[in-house]
């Protein structure tokens, strides 16, 4: 067992509270980090909200970076020592795991939503506080995960930058680079620029799209989009931003990205769609339904599409992220915002106000409250 310190949720309208828990003894097939930082996620806002379904009180948090202090013994992907980011959890037998598409997973919600074990058993010793939290719950000094939703990373590189790729950068990135047939002569609409937007932007970067444009409610956001490659921003308080949108992309543009899950959003960005033209959402938790002009869907040959967790396979996408950050191409370390474990609530403020964009947590040396 493991006496762990962790950030409770008990309810949308009252703060995390930091307690001292215990961790059970790890499964076979499981491992033991020592968690370093973790990223704070839209969904983690969401969950804490009860807007998805996770049972409360809980202990939250999916993009946990950490090094291993145990294994299983069953586990043979890594070892004590090895640094690892930690990810969505997947069965790899289904046909969607063994077609190489384990962000379709057909136990994927029972992993990532469903606060236990696939066995029925709990990480926690708590039992009153919810976990497993897309199989990790990171908001905590360290986490119980499977061997399979866990990547190792470089020793050298910095686990407060790295963590966010178990989720939002990999969402974004993967978005243009794994599902959308972008190319260099090609345009893209970004809608909304936060983690998972951004990502999509220096993804489209990377690629050398020729037109990259950037939709969002705040100026600092836009004006670092412009920095990471977006070659046109706009900003939708603007009483005339529809007519910038408009002259940026006339034609339309070959391919959108909503972020947002906003109505009014998805449907300006079909909207703008050049014919034969994809929008993929990514965006959740908001407004459930969407509208679409069904005749200028098929007529223009139009495509509408979800996308969950960038269409990764972690353990070969993250290696992948990783060298463009190390070679330059893709600085997600320009994202980060680094909050101590016992500043949880000031950083959740503060993501959800637009000020930072990606909240990190960095954990305490020591357990202590």
């Amino acid at each position: 067992m493991t006496e762990i310190l962790a950030a409770v949720a008990y309810a949308g309208d009252e703060p995390f509270a930091l307690e001292r828990l215990t961790l059970g003894p790890i499964c076979d097939d499981e491992v033991l980090v020592r968690v370093h930082a973790t990223g704070i996620c839209h969904t983690d806002i969401l969950a804490k909200n009860g807007i998805l379904p996770f049972k409360l009180p809980a202990v939250l948090g999916h993009e946990g970076a950490g090094v291993i202090e145990a294994v299983g013994a069953d586990v043979t992907k890594v070892s004590i020592g090895d640094h690892v980011v930690m990810t969505f959890d997947y069965c790899g037998r289904c046909p969607q795991c063994q077609g190489g598409q384990p962000a379709y997973c057909a136990e994927l919600l029972a992993r990532i939503f469903g606060g236990r074990r696939m066995d029925g058993s709990e990480t926690l010793e708590d039992d009153a506080i919810t976990a497993s939290f897309f199989a990790q719950s990171s908001f905590a000094t360290h986490a119980i995960a499977r061997e399979q939703n866990v990547v190792p990373v470089p020793k050298d590189l910095d686990l407060a930058v790295l963590g966010q790729l178990g989720c939002g950068v990999q969402t974004g990135a993967g978005a243009v680079l794994n599902r959308l047939d972008a190319a260099p002569d090609s345009s893209l609409l970004v809608c909304g620029v936060g983690t998972v937007g951004m990502s999509a932007v220096m993804a489209a970067h990377v690629i050398g799209c020729e037109k990259i444009i950037a939709l969002d409610i705040r100026q600092q956001r836009l004006d670092l989009a412009r920095e990471l490659g977006a070659t046109h921003v706009i900003d939708t308080t603007s009483a005339d931003w529809k007519k910038e949108l408009d002259a940026a992309s006339p034609g339309g543009v070959t391919n959108a990205v909503d972020t947002t899950a906003r109505q009014d959003v998805i449907s300006v960005a079909f909207e703008h769609l050049a014919p034969r033209g994809t929008l993929v959402l990514l965006g959740a938790g908001v407004e459930p339904q969407a509208c679409f002009n069904v005749h200028d869907l098929v007529s223009g040959g139009r495509s509408v599409c979800g996308v969950a967790e960038g269409d990764s396979a972690p353990d070969i996408f993250i290696p992948q992220l990783i060298e463009l950050y190390q070679t330059g191409l893709f600085p997600i370390d320009r994202l980060v915002a680094r909050y101590p474990l016992k500043a949880i609530n000031e950083a959740c403020a503060a993501a959800s106000a637009g000020d930072v964009i990606k909240p990190v947590l960095i954990m305490p040396e020591e357990i202590q409250s």
